[in-house]
């Protein structure tokens, strides 16, 4: 039986030894290289057998058609190797095996970067780090660190991008008995997605630049984020391009769709409450863009857990929106049969990629064990309701799939830090 607060240090020093961050560079102790890692081993049922929840897009299968029970949802292994060559400078690598877009576990390097110490209350890094897009970009992956069996897609759905190349800057202000962590990043993504027959789907984002604003009082911490990128997405190009054949009618909709260097703008607010007994958190978020396929989603949730020994029963509820998840396309009026037909398959090709926006909300309950030191067993039961016309967050779709319609998912996952 691990007492909360163990539980809570270990957590804590995770989280720094995650970051190797400002105390690392500046302690004489800290040996010149350290090893730790994290890893999930989970499994997930789906009660829907006409497509796959994979609990984001960058996955080819999870849960559902492909298999009753999958592993490969939630299931991941890391390790990171620190290194601090002197008190003001440091680098850290971590490296990732988890479901890629291909289907394989062929490990990837998620941060490679190389920290230094301005002063006591500045860092900045360089490399390839944490997209720091919401409130817990910086611990989405490790398990042990959320109470959840993994963070709500309704909100973590909408920025799927987990690291970026680039640089940022940190500004730790003190404020009495409360604190400001402000934080500034540019760079650039690359990201790959699985695709038709088997391939994959490139988007690239460019121009990325986040603002952050981390406040901590006591128990309470809150998360301000705002944000800006250029999306490139080629793999729907065909598809614009056949609509330009039909003139004007046909240029306006590749327009509005098209995702070439196209400008998104992103915010969020998040917060928690920890007095150590219960907790209390929520999150919401939101992308614009002038292009009707990228803008006008939001998401939020609100989850609250109360710790009863190594237990903490919890309970969430989430909810994301999406305009726009149908076109009327090109008109058919006036057309001649076999042109008619064309338009018509167009315009349902475009209605089926709206589709995929996702619109949906789901009511979760679930409980923590910590049955053991840095090692916690998670069951959690969700519900989640569809908005109509919407597909949700779903892949593999098949034809017997219902849009609109319920999905309930039961998760197990032992999560792990060493």
């Amino acid at each position: 039986m691990m007492p909360t607060s163990s539980r809570r240090r270990s957590l804590a020093l995770l989280v720094l030894a995650l970051h190797a961050c400002h105390a690392h560079a500046a302690d004489p102790e800290v040996p010149m290289f350290s090893f730790s890692g994290f890893g999930t081993l989970g499994v997930v049922h789906s009660s829907e057998d006409q497509a796959d929840f994979t609990g984001t897009q960058s996955k080819p299968d999870g849960a559902g058609f492909s298999r009753s029970w999958h592993p490969g949802v939630d299931s991941l292994i890391a390790g990171q190797v620190s290194a601090n060559p002197t008190p003001r400078l440091s680098a850290i690598l971590q490296v990732i095996s988890e479901q890629n877009y291909d289907g394989s576990y062929r490990p990837h390097v998620e941060w490679a970067n190389v920290i230094y110490k301005v002063t006591p209350d500045i860092t900045v890094r360089v490399g390839r780090m944490v997209l720091p897009s919401l409130m817990l970009t910086e611990t989405r992956k490790v398990g042990y660190a959320n109470p959840w069996v993994r963070p709500p897609v309704e909100v973590y759905s909408l920025v799927p991008l987990s690291s970026f190349d680039g640089a940022d800057a940190t500004f730790y202000i003190p404020a009495g008995t409360a604190s400001h962590r402000l934080q500034a990043t540019v760079g650039r993504t690359d990201s790959l997605y699985p695709g038709d027959g088997g391939g994959s789907t490139k988007s690239k984002a460019r121009g990325n630049v986040t603002l952050i604003d981390a406040f901590e009082l006591g128990f309470f911490s809150a998360r301000v984020n705002v944000g800006r990128a250029r999306i490139t997405i080629d793999a729907l190009n065909p598809l614009f391009d056949a609509f330009r054949q039909f003139g004007p009618e046909g240029e306006a909709i590749a327009s509005k769709y098209t995702i070439d260097d196209t400008l998104v703008t992103f915010a969020g607010v998040g917060a928690t409450y920890d007095p150590g007994k219960w907790f209390v958190t929520g999150e919401w978020s939101r992308l614009n863009s002038a292009n009707r396929f990228l803008g006008g989603k939001s998401g939020w949730y609100l989850s609250g857990g109360y710790r009863i020994g190594n237990f903490t029963p919890f309970a969430t509820y989430a909810r994301t929106t999406a305009n726009n998840l149908s076109d009327p396309g090109l008109p058919l009026e006036g057309l001649p049969p076999e042109i008619a037909g064309a338009a018509a398959g167009l315009n349902a090709a475009l209605n089926a990629t709206l589709a995929g926006r996702i619109a949906q909300d789901t009511a979760s309950v679930g409980v923590r064990w910590d049955f053991r030191r840095n090692m916690a067993l998670k069951l959690q039961f969700d519900r989640t309701s569809i908005a109509s016309g919407s597909t949700g967050l779903v892949s593999n779709i098949q034809p017997g799939y219902r849009l609109g319609g319920k999905i309930d998912l039961f998760s197990a996952s032992l999560d792990f830090v060493f």
